[in-house]
């Protein structure tokens, strides 16, 4: 999960319905908006310039899917490193139920770590950040690949912390890819626990992701 404490410290519609909705009565892996291509990739970028990657990769066999996902970032002034920010973590969905999760993060020298797996009494979750929990039935990490995770409390991937944000669709609108190239794409602006926006086109594929960091820029995600 990146965010602020992170780095720093009609067919609209439709849209914007299928984003919020999908996947709640839907059996299996069907439930769950996995690309063709199985993979995922975003520039991040500030100031117009490049800092970094963001990449999910999927990886399906039988009924269980795993996702790997990868974020690196360097911001420099100048030769000198201001932030270094490395985060790893892997999902495994059985069905369309999530079985684990694990996260390794090192932000700055500082390193965060969770993880989480099926018992008897539901997801049980442990981090850096946390003590241990049973996670509520209807909560998903903050990988962002997955819409339905505006839907009910988050589970950071982080430290594991579990956060209830404010989510508040903004309709429909405009997000650049790094070709150039624009494709519409259902906004939600979270608050509170978070602070960041995220974009969903109507196929339910992640499209974009923007949050401000402490020095009062912005980050947002150009999906390769």
């Amino acid at each position: 999960m990146i965010e602020r404490r992170a780095l720093f410290a009609s067919v609209g519609a439709v849209a914007a319905h299928r984003a919020w909705a999908m996947g709640s009565d839907v059996p299996g892996l069907a439930s769950l908006p996995i690309p063709e291509s199985r993979a995922i990739a975003f520039r991040l970028m500030r100031h117009g310039d490049a800092i970094g990657t963001h990449t999910l990769d999927f990886h399906v066999t039988g009924d269980m899917l795993d996702v790997d996902i990868a974020v690196d970032v360097l911001f420099t002034f100048g030769p000198i490193p201001l932030v270094r920010y490395n985060h790893h973590a892997v999902e495994r969905w059985q069905g369309g139920r999530l079985a684990s999760l694990t996260g390794h993060t090192n932000r700055n020298g500082t390193d965060m770590y969770m993880s989480a797996h099926r018992v008897a009494a539901g997801l049980w979750v442990e981090g850096s950040g946390t003590t241990p929990y049973v996670a509520p039935e209807d909560a998903l990490p903050t990988t962002y690949w997955n819409a339905r995770m505006l839907r009910g409390p988050m589970i950071g991937t982080q430290d594991g912390g579990l956060v209830h944000p404010k989510v508040t669709p903004k309709g429909v609108q405009p997000v650049k890819l790094v070709s150039g190239a624009e494709r519409p794409a259902t906004c939600y602006s979270l608050t509170g626990d978070l602070d960041l926006d995220l974009w969903y086109d109507a196929q339910n594929s992640w499209m974009s992701m923007r949050f401000s960091v402490a020095d009062g820029s912005t980050i947002s995600y150009e999906r390769l």
